[in-house]
């Protein structure tokens, strides 16, 4: 039987394999990963692939199971390039090279390295159509695992859990939280339509945005809390000021062009904290 939908061959497959990387989406957990291990004292190249991977297939996991719930399942999508049975494929052969990673981190690091990584995977797979329905966990599902994705990357070098990337672990939850709220505003009607209860559909537009700005800010305001308490670098506020002038954009913004600015400016503030961490170019001056 065929794995994908349109055409047949190795090339046809592979195509609606790589139809399934999502760079947007999958950028920021695998990003996460890598500051998370910036963090540490040290980097161990190895155990650091090996939790980006870890967290690549985890991601890959739920897009593949997103496509099958919605076409097969749920009946929204209007197309999709693979099969049935390329779905399941997938889901094995994502899964499997999850579970080769986390028998690797458990060999090379410990038990609980293994332990902040296997929710990832969890909360990918129950995605949908389970965690999607609910408010919260529709929201936060995707933050959590960016959290988790800093945590273990951090953990896997340092074997011990410490409050700089706990505290950048909650900021990105925050944020995150945030801008999902939004992008789940923009199928508000089709949402409410099937009774699916995002924040937009349970609270209203109007409220979510509330909501969503109010998670945002917060955010914000927990990196100036860490700045203030020498826990994060002074030079922490200016990735926080970056965003700042991104959400007043987005702000302004429908909710399909929001949540594109919301994402790429998280994007930003990523790499303002990496470099705020990495080099603490105004640690001498502060």
């Amino acid at each position: 039987m065929a794995l994908a939908r349109r055409g047949a061959g190795a090339e046809a497959t592979t195509r609606a394999y790589l139809s399934q990387v999502h760079p947007v989406f999958m950028l920021p957990p695998l990003a996460a990963s890598l500051f998370g291990a910036l963090l540490a004292t040290t980097v161990d190249p190895v155990l650091a692939a090996i939790h980006v991977v870890a967290m690549f297939a985890a991601v890959y996991t739920a897009h593949i199971k997103d496509g099958y719930v919605d076409f097969y399942v749920r009946d929204e999508d209007d197309d999709h390039p693979l099969t049935e049975r390329g779905c399941r494929f997938g889901l094995a052969l994502s899964t499997t090279v999850f579970a080769l990673c986390c028998l690797l981190l458990a060999l090379l690091v410990n038990w609980i390295a293994v332990a902040l990584t296997v929710p990832t995977w969890l909360i990918a797979y129950q995605h949908a159509p389970q965690l999607d329905m609910n408010p919260v966990t529709a929201t936060t599902g995707y933050p959590l695992g960016i959290a988790l994705s800093l945590l273990g990357g951090f953990y896997v070098q340092a074997t011990t859990i410490a409050a700089v990337p706990l505290g950048f672990a909650l900021v990105f939850l925050l944020l995150l939280s945030g801008i999902k709220v939004i992008d789940d505003a923009q199928d508000y009607d089709y949402d409410r339509s099937i009774e699916k209860r995002t924040v937009a559909v349970t609270l209203g537009p109007q409220r979510a945005y509330t909501v969503a700005y109010g998670l945002m800010a917060t955010a914000l305001l927990v990196v100036v809390g860490f700045v203030v308490t020498q826990h994060f670098p002074p030079t922490a506020v200016v990735a926080g000021l970056a965003f700042a002038v991104v959400a007043m954009i987005a702000a302004r913004a429908p909710p399909d062009l929001a949540t594109m600015l919301l994402i790429r400016g998280s994007y930003v503030f990523l790499a303002v904290l990496v470099a705020a961490v990495w080099f603490e170019p105004l640690t001498g001056f502060l």
